[in-house]
């Protein structure tokens, strides 16, 4: 077996690839290193695979780059890149929010399509159903986006529809509620708010710190996704959460009793295009991929800590 896995220098990917190598896939891993964050912090999670026989990188860009001889000889396919971040993407950044996420998914599911391939795994996001009205939220909830980040991720969705109807790719997509763990992207919230537990510098809190969020431990979301790889997975998309609901005042209490430091929080506004809430309803996960998370917060934000205080 021999997976190609994208954006696998990214927090999830590099995670993925080595899950991959253990279940024993050869991976082709594939990154373009966007600037969204410091390419060193990509390169340092590469570190391992790159000593792996097993593993291969290369440096590509899928918007551009000629994506037929990276699927040679592959069976299964977790295509994870993508431009992330749901408040940097309104703007004149839209663009690139649009190439990155929906140009760059419509040029590999193209490229798969004619290919006798196992499983392709595409990543989305919670961000499709916006403000949902049900919590725990299940996949049939309609999807609203309230963020043009969300708006790709629906495209993204729609891409994958139509290459599953109209040419029977065996594709799914994996919606992932707010995955934490070794490795996280520094512009996320868990990583800053540990990092200014380390520092003691103020952390910006959006809002009152009453909104919620289903927060996955990294391994867990890797488990998930190896799952849609692996076993059959007849349905179109699959919720990938935590089962940890957890209000945000409360995230930053357990924070601080982990750093042994308060953090100085500084409350303003809301952003646009975050939801108030999100939950995961995993009745699908669990019937069809045998996924339950295992991680507990306490154990998955202790293990996030070990990480990023060495680092």
């Amino acid at each position: 077996m021999r997976a190609l896995v994208t954006g696998v220098a990214g927090f999830l990917g590099s995670t993925l690839a080595e899950a991959l190598r253990g279940t024993g896939f050869d991976v082709l891993g594939v990154d373009a290193f966007t600037p969204n964050y410091d390419a060193s912090v990509k390169r340092a999670n590469l570190e391992r695979l790159l000593r792996d026989p097993g593993f291969r990188f290369v440096e590509a860009d899928l918007r551009r780059a000629d994506l037929n001889p990276l699927l040679e000889g592959v069976t299964h396919v977790a295509h994870l890149a993508a431009l992330p971040g749901v408040r940097s993407s309104w703007g004149n950044s839209f663009r690139e929010y649009a190439e990155h996420n929906v140009l760059a998914t419509q040029r590999v599911l193209e490229a798969c399509r004619d290919r006798n391939l196992a499983r392709v795994s595409v990543a989305s996001s919670s961000s499709v159903y916006g403000s949902a009205e049900r919590a725990p939220t299940p996949e049939d909830e309609p999807r609203r986006p309230i963020s043009p980040y969300g708006v790709t991720k629906l495209a993204t969705e729609a891409l994958v529809h139509a290459y599953r109807k109209e040419y029977g790719l065996p594709a799914v997509a994996l919606r992932y509620f707010t995955v934490y763990g070794p490795r996280q992207r520094p512009d996320m919230g868990i990583h800053r708010f540990f990092e200014a537990g380390r520092h003691g510098t103020p952390v910006t809190v959006y809002g009152d710190g009453g909104q919620t969020r289903d927060f996955t431990y990294v391994e867990d979301a890797v488990r998930a996704t190896v799952a849609s790889l692996t076993l059959p997975a007849p349905e179109f998309a699959y919720n990938v959460g935590g089962g940890h609901r957890v209000a945000l005042r409360e995230l930053l209490d357990r924070i601080e009793r982990l750093v042994g430091r308060k953090l100085e929080r500084r409350h303003v506004e809301p952003q646009r295009g975050d939801p108030r809430d999100t939950s995961a309803d995993m009745k699908l996960a669990r019937r069809d991929l045998e996924f339950l998370p295992r991680t507990s917060i306490e154990r998955g934000l202790f293990q996030q800590w070990e990480w990023q205080r060495k680092t």
